[in-house]
C-alpha cells in the first residue's frame, strides 16, 4: 500500500471510530493498535509493549505539568468578578474611540486571555459581562457577538495557552517561544478586530451608540484599581518565564498562588469555590492528558508505519512550492475544524503534516502558531464551533445566527492567517529577539 493510502486509511479508521462516539483518547489508542496489528502485522504482546512504553513516557513529561496548573488559574479566575472589574476598567478607555463599548469587547477577551489559557473561558467569562450591558445600551448585536466569537477565539492564541503546551509537548519545541510566538500575530488579529469595529461604526453610528459612562468608573485610581488584577496575573505569570525565573510550568504554578491570592484579597474565595473550580479543573486536565497520552501512541504506530517519511518524501517528489503546501494544509485544517475540537486535531494530524512541513523548510514555531490559528478558524465555523455555541447559550440568539455575525471576523483572521505565510517574521521575530 503507498503512503498517502495507508494515511488516508488510517485516518479514515480514527474518524470511524471517533463517529462510534467512543471517548477520543480510546478512539487513538484503538486506532493505533488496529493499525500495527493489520499494516504491520505485530502481535498483540508487541503492541501492548509498545503502547505501555509509549503512554508512560508520554505521561512523565514535565511540560505536562503546566496544563493543570493553567487549567486551575482559569477556573479560579472564571469564578471571581475579575471580568466585570475588566469591563469597568476599560469602558472609560474606549468610550470615545469610534465603536466605543464594542471595544471592550475585543481587548477584554485579549486581557483574559492571557490569564485563562482557554478559548472556552474567555468567550463565556467576557460574554457574560459584555452581551447583556452593550444590548441595553443599543449596541448593534451583529457586531457586539460577532467580535465576542473572533476575540474570544484569541484564548489559544494568546499566552499562556492549553493549545500551545499541547502543540509543545508534541512537537517537542519550547514552550516558552511558542508562548512569546503567540504575542504579536494575537496583538495583530486583535488590532484587525478593533480596526474593522471603529470602520463598520464610523459608516453607521446607529450600530455603535456614544453612552454615558459612570464617574466613579473614569477616575485614574478606579481605572487601575479595576484594571491590575488583570496585569498583575500576566506579569507574573509572562515575566517569571521570560525573566528566566521559572519554566513554564513552575509559571504555572506560581499563577494559580496568584489567582488564589487575588481571590482571597478580594474575598471571593470560598471552600465551595475552590471545590469547584478543583474538581472542573481536574475533569479537564484528566481529559487533555490522557488524549495526549495515546496521542503519543498513535504518533508512533504511524512513525513505525513510515508514514511520515513517505508522505514527506511524496510530497518532496511533487516539487510543490511551500506556499501552495502550505495553502492545502489551511484547507484541510479548516475543514477538520467543521467536525472536530482543537486537541484532537493536533493529535490526530501533527504525527503526518509536521514532518511534511519542517521538510518544506518551514520552522515549527511558526507552524505551531499557523496551526493554533487553524483552529481558530475552526471555533467560528458551524457545526462544531465550540465558540458559536457558547454564545448561543449566552445570548439565545440562534446558532445560524451567531455564525453569520462571526463571518466578518472569520475573514480578519484569514487575512493575518495570510498574512504569517508572507511575513513568518511576525511569529518569529519576537522569539528571535528575546532569545538573541
Amino acid at each position: 500500500m503507498d503512503p498517502v493510502t495507508m494515511a488516508i486509511a488510517v485516518f479514515a479508521l480514527m474518524l470511524a471510530i471517533l463517529a462510534s462516539g467512543m471517548w477520543v483518547f480510546l478512539a487513538l489508542a484503538t486506532a493505533a493498535a488496529l493499525s500495527l496489528f493489520a499494516y504491520m502485522g505485530f502481535s498483540p504482546d508487541r503492541i501492548g509493549a509498545i503502547a505501555s512504553r509509549i503512554i508512560v513516557r508520554s505521561a512523565s513529561s514535565w511540560e505536562l505539568a503546566a496544563v493543570p496548573m493553567f487549567i486551575w488559574m482559569g477556573e479560579i479566575m472564571f469564578r471571581t468578578d475579575i471580568s466585570e472589574r475588566l469591563y469597568r476598567g476599560l469602558s472609560p478607555l474606549v468610550a470615545r474611540v469610534p465603536g466605543g463599548l464594542l471595544h471592550t469587547v475585543v481587548l477584554g477577551s485579549t486581557l483574559f486571555a492571557a490569564v485563562s489559557g482557554s478559548s472556552a473561558a474567555t468567550t463565556a467569562t467576557v460574554g457574560r459581562i459584555t452581551t447583556s450591558e452593550l444590548q441595553s445600551r443599543g449596541y448593534a448585536r451583529s457586531l457586539s457577538l460577532g467580535s465576542l466569537a473572533g476575540a474570544g477565539s484569541l484564548g489559544l492564541l494568546i499566552p499562556p495557552s492549553i493549545v500551545l503546551i499541547i502543540y509543545g509537548v508534541l512537537a517537542e519545541v519550547s514552550i516558552a517561544k511558542l508562548f512569546i510566538a503567540g504575542v504579536m500575530p494575537g496583538l495583530m488579529i486583535a488590532g484587525f478586530y478593533a480596526f474593522y469595529l471603529a470602520s463598520r461604526s464610523m459608516i453607521s453610528p446607529e450600530m455603535a451608540p456614544k453612552g454615558d459612562i459612570d464617574p466613579k468608573d473614569a477616575k485614574v485610581s478606579s481605572i487601575i484599581r479595576n484594571l491590575a488584577p488583570v496585569f498583575g496575573l500576566i506579569g507574573i505569570v509572562l515575566g517569571s518565564i521570560y525573566t528566566g525565573w521559572a519554566t513554564p510550568s513552575e509559571a504555572a504554578a506560581i499563577g494559580v498562588f496568584a489567582a488564589l491570592l487575588f481571590a482571597g484579597f478580594s474575598r471571593q474565595i470560598t471552600i465551595p469555590m475552590l471545590k469547584e473550580s478543583m474538581a472542573n479543573a481536574l475533569k479537564t486536565s484528566c481529559m487533555v492528558c490522557s488524549i495526549l497520552m495515546c496521542a503519543a501512541f498513535l504518533s508512533s504506530a504511524i512513525g513505525y508505519m513510515h508514514i511520515p517519511r513517505n508522505i514527506a518524501l511524496a510530497i518532496d517528489s511533487l516539487n510543490l512550492s511551500p506556499f501552495v503546501l502550505i495553502a492545502f494544509l489551511a484547507v484541510f485544517y479548516v475543514v477538520l475544524g467543521f467536525f472536530l475540537d482543537g486537541i484532537s486535531i493536533i493529535v490526530m494530524s501533527l504525527p503526518i503534516t509536521l514532518p511534511v512541513v519542517i521538510a518544506a523548510g518551514f520552522d515549527p514555531i511558526w507552524f505551531g502558531i499557523f496551526l493554533v490559528i487553524m483552529i481558530e478558524l475552526g471555533l467560528m465555523t458551524p457545526p462544531v464551533g465550540f465558540n458559536l455555541f457558547v454564545i448561543q447559550s449566552i445570548s439565545g440568539e440562534p446558532i445560524h445566527k451567531v455564525a453569520a455575525y462571526a463571518l466578518p471576523f472569520f475573514v480578519l483572521m484569514c487575512l493575518a492567517a495570510l498574512l504569517m505565510v508572507v511575513f513568518p517574521q511576525i511569529a518569529l521575530w519576537l522569539p528571535t529577539y528575546l532569545s538573541g
